[in-house]
Parts: structure tokens; C-alpha cells; sequence
């Protein structure tokens, strides 16, 4: 079975519907204990970093998400799902992440640059990918997936990063690490390109 982790803040239909057209069983978890029936975890999500982990704080979900990973088993975090990872995020302040990966999210700065682009950063933009990603397996290269963000994560390691994007200058728009892998974009919205990708983590 795959969980699909509730805390309040993610389009969970969306991302299961992907799933079910797979034939994926694709499971709303919104308890702690729940997420150990999972044989897959998806964390996915859309709002705030000091709401979103509150949230999961108070719930106990912060744990057992760091307890799954640590298990070994795989791992998606989507949009937000990517951002809750790091360190600290710089949302309204500093606020402690799960801390998973070392680094921290920031919000772009684009719009105060003389090209004056807009944040959030919303539409279709290329992936400058990392091959050895299993999440990117028979995806080609210069695909284009759908974003809405107005934050991007700095990891301080760069061997996990797994792909960019350009908006204003490259950020990283995709990690991997062992079991972990986590997207900036949004694969449930990406269309055919996006379904790839979600087909490749059911079966990793």
C-alpha cells in the first residue's frame, strides 16, 4: 500500500487520483501509527512551512515521517513535502524543518532583480535533470513540469541534488538520497511527464 500523509495542507486528491490510474493502492494516512502499514510514503503538500510543521509536530507526524525514511522504505515529498525536509526554513520568521536534509529554504528574490520576475514562480519550466535518479527513469532530458512556489531549498550537500530549474538562475528543483526523493514541482500536474515519474516511485 501507499500513504499519502495528511496534515492540512496538500491537494491529496489530486495525488492519489494520479496513483489509482496507475493501479496503485494509494491510501490518506492522517495518523501517526498509520504510516507504518505503508509499504510507500508520499508527502506531499501545499501552504506554509511554520504551519506545516507545526502541524506535523503536534500531530507526532514529524516522527514517524523521520522513522519511515530511516526505515529504509521509499519516499516522496512534493512542493512543500521537499521543503519540510531541510533544516530551517525562512518563512515568517526561522523555523526548525524535520531535518532530514542539511540546508534550508529560502524565498526567491527574482522579483527584486532587474528582470523583475514574478514570485511565486508558477507554470511550466524545464528540468535540468539528474539521470542517476530512479525517479527520472525514461524521462527526457529538458522535460518540462508544473510549479507554484515562492520558496526553494539550498541543500548544503550538493550530491543530493537530482535536478534544476532556471527561474532568475538555476535552483534546485528535485533531491534524491538512497530512498528519499523530493520535487519542487508538482508530478501529479505535469501530465504525462509527471505520471513517469510517479509510476517510477511506485515501483522503486
Amino acid at each position: 500500500m501507499l500513504g499519502i500523509v495528511d496534515y492540512g495542507m496538500g491537494n491529496l486528491r489530486s495525488v492519489q487520483k494520479s496513483f489509482e490510474r496507475m493501479g496503485v493502492d494509494a491510501q490518506v494516512l492522517r495518523h501517526a501509527e498509520e504510516l507504518r502499514r505503508a509499504d510507500h510514503l508520499v508527502v506531499p503538500g501545499v501552504g506554509a512551512f511554520a504551519d506545516a510543521i507545526a502541524t506535523l509536530r503536534r500531530s507526532h507526524l514529524d516522527l514517524a515521517i523521520t522513522d519511515f525514511i530511516n526505515s529504509g522504505k521509499p519516499v516522496l515529498g512534493i512542493c512543500l513535502g521537499l521543503q519540510l525536509l531541510m533544516e530551517v526554513g525562512h518563512e515568517d520568521g526561522e523555523h526548525r524543518g524535520l531535518g532530514v536534509i542539511r540546508g534550508d529554504c529560502v524565498r526567491f528574490t527574482v522579483d527584486a532583480t532587474p528582470l523583475r520576475l514574478k514570485v511565486p514562480h508558477m507554470g511550466w519550466n524545464a528540468l535540468d535533470l539528474n539521470g542517476r535518479c530512479p525517479l527520472f527513469n525514461n524521462v527526457p532530458a529538458g522535460s518540462y513540469a508544473y510549479f507554484v512556489h515562492c520558496y526553494h531549498v539550498r541543500p548544503a550537500d550538493e550530491a543530493v541534488i537530482a535536478c534544476r530549474t532556471n527561474y532568475g538562475g538555476p535552483f534546485v528543483s528535485a533531491i534524491w538520497r538512497d530512498n528519499l526523493m523530493a520535487t519542487q514541482f508538482h508530478p501529479e500536474k505535469s501530465q504525462a511527464v509527471g505520471a513517469a515519474m510517479l509510476q517510477n516511485f511506485a515501483s522503486f
